[in-house]
């Protein structure tokens, strides 16, 4: 069985994986980091967070090998579903857990995430994002992708802010999802070592900065947030965000 931790970029899924991948591991299934040496898989996911990148057809086939030979095992990825996901999902082969965030602040710690890998000249994935068109156009994709989720039956979607601020609700909600049980002691330490401001915060992986919800509104100009809002207004509404 694959899981795969699914969500926005920097709209805590690194947390995300770790929490669900900590979590899997109290029922002895694999670490996706033993899985990615022993199958050679190192050329698709990557050493921190076994991040798959597309879900290909070649990609989807290469991690479907172990787990057609018995193998559980927690991925990650960012990117919109595709039939081959879906095919995978609805054959009984994968479990899709998905993360998201306001979009508006996904977008802006994107922005500060990319400079200040500049700053240390150790450039990143988001180091390409300049200025605030060039990251606009970036999370796009993400707000697309985020509609296409969302449609999907049969996985558990989770706000980043919920997670944040409602923590054991959703972190119940996701144990309950992997039918796990919440009341183990090894269930009940990995929920509070994940906990907000807990020991693995800053551990690496989690990619967990500062997190705060709503800073757009302190960063962006109101006529860059007006344009925020004429671009992303309508899934704003169905994310469940104030448009103000």
């Amino acid at each position: 069985m694959i899981i795969l931790a699914v969500g926005m970029p920097r709209a805590g899924s690194g947390w995300h994986y770790n929490l669900i991948h900590d979590l899997m591991a109290t029922t002895g299934c694999d670490d996706a980091r033993d899985i990615r040496e022993k199958f050679g898989l190192q050329s698709i996911l990557t050493d921190v967070n076994c991040n798959i990148g597309v879900l290909s057809a070649r990609r989807m086939l290469m991690v479907t090998r172990p787990a057609l030979l018995g193998h559980t095992f927690v991925i990650k990825a960012h990117s919109a579903p595709t039939i081959w996901a879906r095919a995978l999902a609805q054959g009984g082969l994968m479990r899709i857990l998905y993360i998201y965030r306001d979009p508006r602040d996904a977008m802006l710690s994107a922005f500060d995430y990319g400079r200040r890998a500049v700053e240390k000249g150790r450039p990143n994935a988001f180091s390409h994002l300049t200025d605030f068109n060039k990251t606009v156009t970036f999370i796009s994709e993400y707000v697309q992708g985020w509609e296409q989720w969302i449609l999907l039956p049969g996985i558990l979607k989770t706000r980043y802010e919920d997670l944040l601020t409602r923590y054991d609700d959703e972190s119940g909600r996701i144990v309950r999802f992997l039918e796990l049980d919440a009341h183990s002691q090894p269930v009940q330490t990995v929920i509070e070592k994940y906990r907000p401001s807990g020991q693995a915060q800053g551990q690496q992986g989690t990619h967990f900065f500062k997190g705060q919800i709503g800073r757009f509104r302190e960063r962006y100009s109101p006529e860059e947030q007006k344009q925020l809002l004429e671009k992303f207004g309508p899934t704003l509404k169905k994310m469940g965000y104030e448009q103000e």
